[in-house]
């Protein structure tokens, strides 16, 4: 069984392919390479897996040979990202693996221009590039959300980001952001960059050169994939939700989630408010994802998959499925299918 890891918003595959664009590059055959269904990318309600969505990256990545993917105005060759971490693993603490990286790309034209600011009790880290086209905004999302879970990485536990801002105007996946952050996000702001609490700094990196190199087999899907920390509300919320998900297809009503988490249902809503979500923004979500992974990436027939998901009729599951994605669930199924497959269970 698949599980419902989240999905990712059309918007963002069609920033990720906005350099190639810009080069005059047919993008058909790498969606088609992908699983990406290139219709999709006309729908504004449509997502993708992740596993789509890293397919995707890893044909651009061949076809640059560029780790910024053509979204900036001078290449990045591929492997400075690897010297990078290994110049900033040696470090005795997260701040001067910090500086050492900054320093590291200060050394190439057209990359991240970065600077570590203290301003009283927060450390923010700023990326000064004048990023103004489409696709330089979505390499600088890009460039706060890897440098966050790096060093979130390299002291073995996930830094609460105080807010993140951009300097760009707010993009039309906008909503996507709190989630991406688990903080709140501005758009038009003076700078683009991202605030932790400065005591981070001090922390000891706790990796060693093993664990970089299994980091680095998969970077940088890795780092832009969500990872599941649990230390968010809703991320705890929607860790249980997946988990009983897996073993029902009833999932619990928010009073037994908030008795999981030892807090009140009153609570537990404000605290889901204040993280710019809610319980049921949240579980439907988690059937999103997991009906859009189960017909990309699974084999399983769509009334049994409609069925796992909680739903007690296929018309009802169909109606949702387009709501989430503007296709219906037996169309998904066949565009996400490799080229030559076959797929039995579409109905």
């Amino acid at each position: 069984m698949t599980m419902a890891r989240r999905t990712i918003t059309v918007h963002q595959v069609r920033a990720l392919l906005s350099g190639v664009r810009r080069r005059g590059v047919d993008t058909v055959p790498l969606l088609q390479r992908a699983q990406i269904p290139p219709l999709l990318l006309g729908d504004e309600r449509a997502r993708v897996t992740p596993a789509q969505f890293v397919r995707l990256f890893r044909e651009l990545y061949e076809l640059t040979g560029d780790e910024f993917l053509g979204l900036s105005t001078a290449p990045s060759r591929p492997g400075t990202f690897a010297m990078m971490c290994h110049a900033s693993l040696g470090s005795r603490d997260l701040g001067a693996a910090i500086e050492r990286g900054v320093t590291f790309y200060g050394l190439f034209p057209g990359g991240p221009d970065l600077t570590l600011v203290r301003e009283g009790d927060e450390a923010v880290l700023v990326v000064r590039n004048d990023f103004a086209s489409e696709e330089q905004r979505f390499l600088a999302e890009c460039v706060v959300i890897i440098w966050h879970r790096l060093c979130s990485w390299l002291i073995g536990r996930r830094i609460p980001l105080s807010w993140a801002s951009f300097t760009s105007p707010a993009p039309p996946y906008k909503d996507e952001f709190p989630q991406l952050f688990g903080c709140p996000v501005h758009f038009g702001a003076s700078r683009t960059g991202a605030a932790f609490p400065a005591r981070y700094l001090a922390a000891p990196l706790v990796r060693d050169e093993g664990e970089l190199a299994q980091m680095l087999r998969r970077a940088p899907f890795e780092l832009l994939s969500r990872r599941e920390y649990g230390t968010t509300v809703a991320e705890q919320v929607r860790r249980a939700l997946v988990r009983a998900l897996g073993d029902s297809p009833r999932l619990p009503a928010l009073g037994e989630i908030a008795a999981r988490l030892a807090v009140s249902p009153a609570t537990l809503r404000r605290r889901l408010a204040a993280e710019s979500t809610s319980y049921k923004e949240l579980k439907d979500s988690v059937r999103r994802d997991a009906a859009i992974a189960g017909l990309a990436e699974g084999s399983e027939p769509i009334a049994e998959l409609a069925a796992r998901l909680g739903f007690s009729e296929d018309t009802a599951f169909h109606r949702a499925f387009r709501r989430w994605t503007g296709t219906t669930p037996g169309a998904y199924r066949l565009a996400t299918a490799a080229p030559g497959e076959t797929r039995s269970q579409q109905s």
